[in-house]
């Protein structure tokens, strides 16, 4: 079908919930994707970050391909050999945690927050950070420290507050008798690409352990890979008492997980949290098949060398051009400070070929593949300098 009539069909039948770009993706291979007219785009935010070892990674789709002919989906009524691999390589990874899968950030941030405040009932609070994003379900929402987000939705669910990143003495302001957990992104991805600082998260460790209360890392956009270590706590080597993850977790496929240490895992006990389709075969099997091929493509330490190489091209980009303050970036978590507003330049990009993205209104956001190559990076910064320069004109 032409672009035309896919966007025909979506007009009659799809709600319009979403600012659509006026073009249909019929096609990803790595770092790439196809329209319907047939234009070739380098993506430099694959998926919003969901597909991290490039679009349709082979070994993931031949994974996909063979497990489709075997077992689609099992309900977690019954053990399944693919869950139960999954979980090894995701415990053995990390530092020995229990996984509960489901199917998205959001449906994870809920189930963390359940878990919580079962943990540590009767006590129900729990302090997020301003600027930051889990989730657009109700609790996940709630927890959202953008009031952009909650507008007209009202009343939100109670207990929540917000304190300031790299600021510890505003958390411990709204730590009180009542509350179970801070959760926080340890990069905030949707709030500007804001890294918390290593004080900072080393304090909050410190206050949770001395309270009795759940540290919770929300990891959708840092987990797997995306700092350079398997988890993202591990770059900054603190490790939370549950963190969530999605996005990236199953090399496209939707997948969502809860890990949690194991004194703090066994407070969710049966009958108090299920997912209908979480864990399914299918996407257990894309996640093992995503854990071995960042382990055997050596993705983790091509995201050190092109991280470097980024901090080169954004210094030299900005010394040409101006317009640019400079780069807020962690492994592949990326995002340049323009002096300007970036909505135009993002569609000048798209215009030219190249998929990037805006946060913020002025913060230009990047979520690479894991596995993207030096030519491509070198290909899309052109196409950004070009953009940036004709912004300033």
């Amino acid at each position: 079908m032409k672009t035309q009539e896919i966007k025909d069909l979506f007009s009659k039948y799809v709600i319009p919930n979403y600012n659509r770009a006026p073009i249909a993706i019929v096609k990803g291979e790595g770092s790439w994707i196809w329209d319907s007219d047939g234009k070739k785009y380098l993506d430099f935010f694959p998926g919003w970050g969901v597909s991290g070892i490039g679009h349709c990674h082979p070994k993931v789709v031949e994974a996909v391909k063979k497990q489709a002919e075997k077992l689609f989906h099992i309900d977690n009524t019954y053990y399944s050999e693919e869950q139960g691999r999954f979980a090894e390589i995701l415990s053995t990874k990390g530092n020995g945690q229990q996984c509960f899968f489901c199917n998205s950030g959001a449906e994870a941030a809920e189930g963390a927050i359940k878990l919580a405040r079962l943990h540590c009932q009767p006590r129900y609070k729990v302090v997020t950070l301003l600027n930051s994003f889990h989730g657009r379900t109700f609790a996940a929402m709630t927890a959202t420290g953008q009031p952009g987000k909650q507008k007209g939705l009202t009343p939100l669910v109670p207990g929540f507050s917000y304190a300031k990143i790299n600021n510890l003495a505003s958390v411990k302001e709204l730590v009180d008798d009542e509350t179970c957990a801070v959760m926080v992104e340890p990069v905030q991805g949707e709030g500007g690409v804001n890294p918390c600082t290593l004080e900072f998260l080393q304090g909050l460790r410190d206050l949770c352990d001395e309270k009795g209360i759940c540290l919770i890392f929300d990891e959708v956009q840092t987990t797997p890979a995306r700092l350079g270590t398997w988890f993202g706590y591990q770059h900054f080597n603190i490790q939370p008492d549950i963190l969530t993850s999605a996005k990236a977790i199953a090399g496209g496929m939707p997948m969502g997980i809860i890990m949690a240490k194991p004194e703090v895992a066994k407070s969710l006990v049966p009958g108090m949290h299920a997912s209908t389709f979480g864990g399914n075969s299918i996407g257990c099997a894309a996640g093992i098949a995503t854990f071995e091929a960042i382990e055997e493509d050596g993705m983790l330490g091509n995201i050190e060398r092109i991280g470097k190489i980024i901090d080169a091209r954004v210094e030299s980009l900005k010394n040409s051009t101006g317009g640019i303050k400079g780069i807020r970036r962690v492994g592949f978590m990326i995002g340049i400070e323009l002096e300007f507003e970036g909505a135009a330049l993002v569609q000048e990009c798209m215009d030219n070929g190249l998929r990037v993205n805006c946060t913020q209104g002025n913060i230009l956001r990047m979520l690479p593949a894991f596995n993207i190559t030096e030519d491509e990076i070198a290909t899309g910064f052109g196409i950004i300098e070009d953009a940036v320069k004709k912004s300033l004109a």
